[in-house]
């Protein structure tokens, strides 16, 4: 059984808004299960809202543990939820300890499930606003391979733009033929999200 966490406990003052404050509620944000601005053990999740530690935890053990949990604002299936630096800090103490492990638990079930395009549209907003904030934290830049799959990505996306060979020429197709520049647009970022993704998977899943 999980030990309760005590929801008296002060948490430490939050450090002051940077170019790493998407790890950390934004001020005024409220618990999406219990509505409490006081936030313990902060997680956001892939739908951008976040969760007091237990309270997500808890929610998911009194549904089924089979399958996601889905978010109580908009319903859609939590598959990752990602610690604020102040969770991450405290993780090592007696009572936040059972939480993270749950948590990371849950991630490392549900990270994989398949989504669907639409789904994938939609956690977007929460993968890119924290990819960026990380390329612009000093105090901890991404891993070497993700930048080096990064400046590939575009680097191969700005050769086919700048090529003077298109798939649907514009010359002939007027504005239609911007669709495939888009389309490998679109591809190249796909394949960063996904790498993106990759490495949060991998930080906080077990």
């Amino acid at each position: 059984m999980l030990p309760e966490v005590s929801r008296g406990r002060r948490r430490p003052e939050m450090a002051p808004a940077s170019a790493s404050a998407s790890v950390a509620p934004p001020v005024g944000a409220r618990c999406a299960v219990c509505r409490g601005v006081d936030i313990s053990v902060p997680h956001q999740a892939n739908c951008s809202h976040w969760f007091c530690g237990h309270c997500i935890v808890g929610v998911w053990l009194q549904g089924s543990v089979l399958r996601p949990s889905n978010c109580p604002v908009c319903r859609r299936p939590i598959t990752l939820l990602v610690p604020s630096e102040v969770a991450s800090l405290l993780r090592d103490e007696p009572e936040i300890a059972p939480v993270m492990n749950r948590i990371e638990q849950y991630n490392g079930r549900f990270a994989g499930v398949p989504h669907s395009m639409i789904q994938w549209l939609l956690d977007q907003p929460f993968y890119m606003r924290r990819m960026l904030a990380e390329f612009r934290d000093t105090r901890q830049e991404p891993p070497s391979s993700f930048k080096i799959q990064v400046a590939l990505a575009a680097t191969l996306a700005l050769v086919y733009l700048a090529s003077p060979i298109d798939l649907f020429p514009e010359a002939f197709l007027g504005y239609r033929g911007l669709l495939d520049d888009i389309l490998v647009l679109i591809v190249a970022y796909a394949f960063i999200s996904a790498a993106y993704r990759d490495i949060l998977v991998a930080r906080h899943a077990v």
